[in-house]
């Protein structure tokens, strides 16, 4: 017998090339080949008579051939032909035309006065006629009709015939497919055994088999994702390090030119108490737009400096960590926190003088970008690591800055909004404070729908901003243009609003195909006001801070996912003025309406992150997979968060009980392993 680790070319008829359009879908061993799940099926189980047909609905029917197969050939351009055969069948209800193109093979096994099964649908004509239907002899159906056919996903040159006829292989090859989970858990939860739950997947006799081989392999799935999340936790309360003494920060509030709101201060509070267990701190502070995760930040980087560590604090840009260091050096150096800026535009020797001061201990707060990262920046006692905005850092970016330290403690910031479920569920290795108020005074943004009939006010509403002194961002989902999808895009929309629309006022662009230090460039001086207009794609998602900009337009605004919409809106009202985000779409979509009339109806963001996750599911809340969680087979998160549940609660026990066997324990690494991450 095969293990399933072995490669698909040990299948017959699966050559390089083949194993190449497998490999595009992720499919490389037979394991990989037998977790290949059906994105559909067709129930081709119901049999409906010729007169109940629909046109457009497939549909598996009974008829006897009672014509002789009539072939013609039609000429065509270039000197090709088309191949037509007709034949009519029939049964107690009426007649039906059948029509084969380019299917002679069909006419020699097609017999009058013999019945068969048919699969296929109307064509939309007057007279009931059918374009090449499947078709089976009554006696063997089973094959293409009378079943539930699997519907795969597919790459070019695969299809669905081919794949079905490899995981056959597969099966064949691999024998019956070994139990991962503990008997006891499947009495439990009611869960069919691995090799009928895998079977029935592909193969099922009948939809409520196919339900209950989904639950298993969704269970077992997120059971595995759970054990994986509880080890790595359980890892990392396993070790130690010196727990900080000195947390007292009466001083730090009372230097504040505010009173903390009621979140910030339980978010600091859990950051204190972490400190003191003598076991290394994961925590996510997530916190919407505006709701002060930075200060939070600061009063962590405070108790740290107290207790004789220093801090790395890492954001996504440079113009974002200046912004930072401005703001903290001022809070912090009446304080004693030492603090230093290190990004990667500092000159040579600045550079160099600086890391040299920070290696030797002279600083206890660094702000930086990706400069912190490199192998020249030593810290002398590096005891917190603080990564801002932490879905733009991947999970080893995150880890090489943490190993400059000895086991130091690790604060994750996050401003997009998750629902709290899935924040628990996607970072249950982690530590989480939510920050679910925002400060008094922080400005609500007046949010509105239009389409391109309002271009002409909303073009004097730009005016009537920047006559105030105002500025404005103009957000476009496409670099350049976009025939095809008649996208905004923002280097011809710049150039029509510098030549055309806005000749006196000042329009700047920015978008992510420039150099770095050009984009730097264009963001500092945008938030200077040597630019009135800023025309962007969604690199101003994160990482810049302009508080005189108070009116925000969206192009094409249905091309945005509802939590990427809130976190571009979030780009203003950060200033005292009233500010405003217009969203432009001619999208009549229903669904697509409710998203973007979610967004005018409220300004929180947690609020948004439970549509979202409803309309769209959980989607990639994170921009890509730098975060380091797998990719689900088969489960969802927003339609299957009970079995996910139950899967958490039975990863926990199992755990507890030393339940794993060798079989689930090796699914774990491989999940881990995965995703950038290793246990002990």
């Amino acid at each position: 017998m095969a293990e399933q680790n072995d490669s698909i070319r040990t299948l017959a008829g699966v050559g390089q090339k083949k194993a190449e359009m497998f490999a595009r879908l992720g499919v490389k061993t037979l394991g990989d080949l037998l977790r290949l799940y059906p994105r559909d099926y067709e129930d081709r189980t119901k049999l409906v008579t010729i007169e109940e047909l629909d046109i457009d609905a497939p549909a598996c029917f009974v008829a006897s051939l009672v014509t002789n197969p009539q072939t013609h050939t039609i000429p065509k351009e270039g000197g090709r032909t088309l191949e037509v055969t007709k034949f009519t069948v029939a049964d107690d209800t009426a007649r039906l035309s059948l029509t084969f193109f380019n299917q002679g093979y069909a006419a020699g096994r097609l017999q009058r006065g013999e019945t068969y099964c048919f699969y296929g649908a109307l064509a939309d004509d007057s007279r009931p006629a059918m374009i090449n239907p499947l078709f089976e002899p009554l006696g063997k159906s089973g094959e293409l009709t009378r079943r539930i056919m699997p519907i795969y996903p597919l790459t070019a040159g695969l299809t669905n015939k081919a794949v079905m006829q490899n995981v056959a292989l597969a099966f064949s090859k691999c024998g019956e497919v070994s139990e991962t989970l503990p008997e006891t858990l499947l009495a439990q939860y009611d869960l069919p055994a691995a090799d009928t739950a895998l079977h029935q997947i592909h193969t099922p006799s009948s939809q409520e088999d196919l339900a209950r081989a989904r639950r298993r392999l969704i269970f077992e799935e997120f059971f595995v994702f759970s054990a994986a999340l509880s080890l790595l936790r359980a890892q990392r309360t396993q070790k130690t390090c010196t727990a900080y003494t000195q947390t007292e920060l009466g001083d730090f509030y009372a230097a504040l030119p505010f009173t903390l709101t009621a979140a910030q201060q339980r978010a600091i509070d859990d950051i204190l108490s972490d400190f003191k267990k003598g076991i290394p701190m994961s925590r996510l502070v997530q916190g919407d737009v505006g709701s002060g995760k930075t200060m939070v930040a600061a009063a962590a980087a405070v108790a740290a400096a107290r207790n004789g560590r220093q801090t790395a604090f890492m954001a996504p840009t440079e113009i974002l960590a200046q912004q930072h260091f401005a703001l903290l050096e001022s809070l912090l150096t009446p304080l004693g926190v030492r603090c230093a800026l290190l990004t990667g535009s500092l000159k040579p020797d600045v550079k160099a003088q600086l890391r040299k001061e920070i290696a030797q201990g002279e600083y206890d707060l660094v702000l930086g970008t990706h400069a912190l990262l490199t192998d020249a920046t030593t810290f002398s006692s590096l005891g917190l690591v603080i990564t801002d905005e932490q879905h733009r850092f991947g999970v080893n970016q995150r880890a090489k800055l943490s190993a400059k330290g000895e086991e130091a403690h690790l604060l994750i910031m996050s401003a997009t909004p998750i629902p709290r479920t899935l924040a628990l569920i996607m970072y249950g290795d982690l530590d989480i404070s939510v920050i679910d108020e925002l400060p008094p005074g922080r400005q609500s943004i007046d949010t509105f729908l239009v389409d391109e009939r309002y271009r002409k006010r909303l073009n004097d509403f730009i005016r009537k901003q920047t006559a105030a002194n105002h500025q404005c961002f103009i957000v476009c989902p496409a670099v350049e243009e976009d025939e095809l999808q008649s996208l905004k895009s923002a280097e011809q929309w710049a150039q029509v609003l510098q030549t055309q629309v806005f000749p006196n006022l000042r329009v700047s662009l920015l978008h992510g195909r420039m150099k770095g230090t050009e984009k730097e460039a264009v963001m500092a001086a945008f938030a200077a006001h040597e630019a009135d207009i800023l025309v962007a794609t969604t690199v101003i998602e994160v990482g810049v801070d302009v508080p005189n900009a108070t009116l925000i337009i969206i192009e094409n605004a249905d091309r945005f996912g509802l939590s990427q919409l809130h976190q571009l809106r979030g780009r203003v009202g950060r200033g005292r003025e009233k500010s405003y985000c217009i969203l432009v779409s001619d999208n009549k979509n229903s669904d697509t309406l409710r998203r973007l009339k979610a967004l005018c109806a409220t300004n929180d963001g947690f609020r948004l992150s439970e549509e979202d996750l409803a309309l769209r599911g959980p989607g990639d809340f994170f921009g890509s997979r730098q975060h380091g969680l797998p990719t689900f087979r088969i489960g969802n998160l927003a339609q299957n968060l009970a079995l996910l549940q139950q899967a958490q609660e039975a990863a926990a026990a199992a755990i507890a009980a030393g339940e794993l066997s060798p079989a689930l324990l090796h699914a774990i690494r491989g999940l881990l392993e995965n995703a950038d991450f290793a246990l002990n």
